[in-house]
């Protein structure tokens, strides 16, 4: 027995030491086996409704950026196209009539205006003229009237006389001569006074034909007015066919828009990897019916994964960006990868759940939270891409 007490006490210290050794290498570190692999999980769906014509996209393969995944078929969208083409050209043409119209609306306008001001004028000169000449013609008719009265009291006179001559003609107390010269000069009054009336009667008509062209001339002016009224709403005339104009540019700009959104869901019918990675739950089939916004399967980089780590609140007192890590990966027997602390998430997991816990309501329950930690893998580490997300991975952070 008391050969033994040695080894006893050398096994004691070799314990001491040991156990001394692994607590002060472990309490500068930080692990956790509740951490999994992540990757961006880029879904691809539809953006346009068609029937699936090919999926040249193999499943769980590699596909490069911009490289076809799924075709549909184009044949409704390049018929649209088609039309939104045909009702642009219409658009450009009609915009192109009405803005050509509108330098010769304002051109003819002007003109239009400058002609119709002639017109009042003219009209107003003949309605001048025209009261002028009846004017004219009441005077005529006062000259005539004044003739007549007089031829009348000459024919009267004359007549007056060969009354009285005619019985001393008969009793021959007078020469014949002077009788006939009495007679004569009766009727050469009569005469006059007969001239006269048709002179009074002329002016007469003189005054209704005045009269008649003043009435002609004032509706011409009137006529002439309204012409310039109409004319003077050139500015007015102007305004609508420019605003006609524009709103022929705007139907272009429709048509345009139209276009350009007909262009891009041809485009759409050919859907295309928008980067670089792995095929992934793959639902697209030939012959499938798709609608906008369904998915088609998903890509996956696998250059560009990332651990979550999620750390009980107790152990990130020492932990901070930047710190060194090693990960062990239980998919390959424990392989090692090494990386560092990215990032600490701005709270608990918990807290971004569906129903995330509510301590102010019911009876509390002190329970450590986890906080996920963003871990960083050192580049060209994993040149195979054999880190799938998902994979439980085991991080101890160096927190010394």
């Amino acid at each position: 027995m008391s050969k033994r007490i040695p080894f006893i006490i050398a096994a004691v210290i070799v314990a001491i030491l040991v156990i001394g050794a692994w607590l002060w290498l472990g309490a500068g570190q930080q692990s956790t086996d509740d951490a999994q692999v992540e990757a961006h999980v880029t879904p691809i769906a539809a953006r346009v409704s068609g029937t699936v014509v090919a999926v040249p996209a193999p499943d769980n393969r590699e596909v490069q950026a911009g490289e076809v995944l799924v075709q549909i078929d184009p044949s409704d969208y390049e018929v649209a196209l088609a039309r939104a083409q045909a009702e642009l050209a219409n658009a450009q043409a009609e915009a192109e009539a009405a803005t050509a119209n509108v330098p010769i609306t304002s051109t003819t306008a002007t003109s239009n205006v400058a002609t119709a001001a002639g017109g009042v004028a003219q009209a107003e000169a003949g309605i001048a003229e025209a009261e002028q000449g009846l004017e004219a013609a009441r005077a005529r008719v006062v000259t005539a009237q004044a003739r007549l009265r007089e031829q009348e009291a000459n024919a009267t006179r004359a007549a007056r006389d060969v009354e009285r001559l005619r019985p001393l003609i008969a009793k021959q107390e007078i020469p014949q001569q002077q009788f006939d010269a009495a007679v004569a000069d009766a009727d050469a009054k009569r005469a006059a006074a007969d001239s006269a009336i048709a002179q009074v009667q002329e002016a007469e008509a003189a005054i209704r034909v005045a009269e008649s062209r003043i009435r002609q001339a004032r509706a011409g002016q009137d006529q002439a007015t309204a012409g310039l009224r109409q004319a003077q709403t050139a500015p007015q005339q102007v305004t609508a066919i420019r605003a006609r104009a524009a709103s022929a540019a705007a139907r272009v700009q429709q048509a345009e828009a139209a276009v350009k959104q007909a262009q891009l869901n041809l485009q759409y019918t050919t859907v295309k990897s928008p980067i670089k990675g792995i095929v992934s739950k793959k639902t697209a089939e030939p012959g499938q019916v798709v609608q906008p916004g369904q998915p088609l399967m998903t890509v996956i980089p696998l250059d560009q994964v990332w651990i979550t780590a999620n750390f009980k609140e107790t152990q990130l007192e020492e932990m901070r960006a930047g710190q060194r890590v090693t990960v062990e990966v239980d998919a390959y027997g424990g392989r090692e990868f090494n990386g560092k602390v990215d990032s600490i998430s701005a709270a608990t997991g918990a807290r971004f759940s569906l129903l995330p816990p509510d301590n102010a309501s019911g009876n509390f329950v002190k329970v450590v939270q986890r906080v996920p930690v963003k871990i960083i893998l050192d580049q060209g580490q994993d040149p195979e891409h054999v880190l799938r997300p998902g994979m439980s991975v085991t991080p101890t952070v160096f927190t010394n």
